[in-house]
């Protein structure tokens, strides 16, 4: 369990299950409606980070991650996935490079073992790779007024996806994708001891406490998967958008590559991520990993499920390909339905053509 946040005692902090951080402050839908349309401040101080100094680190980490990191520029960021050597998706990392350490931020309780295995690969390179949680702690100010307030609190504004700026007094500022309809993101890292100040002097400049609970509704509402969420043991990084934000398909190996490059050139994962509109006529929100039904067999699982302040309870999924976009699905007893922006890509007529050669040429149904 992560050390509770300073912030849960403020006025109508209500915690996480594991009481780490507030999950809202009295009113989730207004809080994601802040999100949406204003600026809200979502503690995510729960979350574990790593820095890794020395001077073999991006090449180092280029060679056991998914992303192309060896001339990641000072100031910038990265997604990136460790697999498994079968290709299942080990860890989702957040990255950024600033003055000679590259700082990682994962899912909270995961840091540890991402250690464990960094520290297994070491070998004889120059990396000092530390769990350093207890020290630093992430904050997200999300919305469109996000960078009005950084400017009034007097804070650097990052402007490119993924740009890092450093923060008087240590941790930094970085530039992440959009979630919701397009809600802008700013992460900040800042000295743990110092948390609730820094927040302090984000409100002061005009942001608004919102817990947890409205980020991830609008997380899930812009297909953003977690770690162990909306992913399981058998989850590939084909299966989600990981494989357009996390993976650069180009890089040389690293491990679970093979599997990667495999199902990419054959062009059909076993499973699509999609979001599932749920009839929200029960009280209780499906767990993660309740199956998704179509009639009598299981065709899913479901991840993240929230109520979302304009599109109801929903949720994210993976079910395999084979399900149709009309399909009549159930979870837990509720009617589900597949956003129609989920859609699988069509492929042009040359390249469906081209992979259904390599089908099968690797099934043996024509001469090679």
């Amino acid at each position: 369990m992560s050390t509770p946040s300073p912030l849960l005692s403020r006025p109508g902090a209500v915690p996480v299950e594991d009481g780490s951080v507030p999950a809202h402050y009295g009113s989730p839908l207004r809080e994601q409606r802040e999100l949406a349309e204003g600026a809200g401040l979502v503690d995510r101080s729960d979350r574990d980070v790593l820095g890794v100094p020395g001077a073999d680190r991006l090449t180092w980490l280029h060679s056991l991650l998914t992303q192309h990191l060896e001339q990641l520029d000072d100031g910038a960021g990265a997604e990136a996935l460790e697999l498994s050597p079968n290709g299942h998706v080990e860890h989702h990392l957040v990255l950024a490079e600033l003055a000679g350490t590259t700082w990682v931020d994962v899912e909270p309780g995961t840091g540890a073992a991402l250690q464990t295995y960094l520290e297994r690969m070491r070998f004889m390179l120059r990396v000092e790779p530390a769990l350093v949680t207890d020290g630093w702690a992430l904050l997200s100010l999300v919305g469109p007024r996000g960078d009005a307030v950084l400017a009034a609190a007097g804070l650097p504004v990052p402007a490119a996806p993924y740009a890092v700026l450093a923060l008087d007094g240590g941790g930094w500022v970085r530039r992440m994708p959009p979630i919701g309809d397009g809600a802008p993101v700013v992460d900040l890292l800042v000295p743990r001891g110092e948390l609730a100040a820094r927040a302090d002097a984000l409100l002061v400049a005009g942001a608004v406490p919102a817990g947890v609970d409205a980020y991830e509704a609008l997380r899930v509402e812009a297909r953003r998967p977690r770690l162990g969420v909306d992913t399981d043991h058998r989850t590939i990084p084909n299966e989600t958008g990981w494989l357009t934000s996390a993976v650069h398909l180009a890089k040389g190996c690293y491990r679970g590559q093979e599997t990667v490059a495999r199902v990419h050139n054959l062009g059909r994962p076993p499973r699509r991520l999609v979001l599932l509109h749920l009839d929200g006529l029960a009280e209780q929100l499906p767990e993660a990993g309740t199956p998704v039904q179509l009639g009598t067999r299981d065709v899913g699982r479901v991840g993240s499920v929230v109520r979302h302040h304009e599109l109801g309870v929903v949720a994210l999924a993976l079910v395999k390909q084979s399900v149709a976009m009309d399909a009549e699905l159930t979870v837990a007893g509720a009617r589900a339905a597949i956003d129609p922006d989920d859609a699988p890509v069509t492929l042009d007529d040359t390249v469906a053509a081209a992979r259904d050669r390599v089908r099968a040429v690797r099934s043996g149904t024509i001469p090679r």
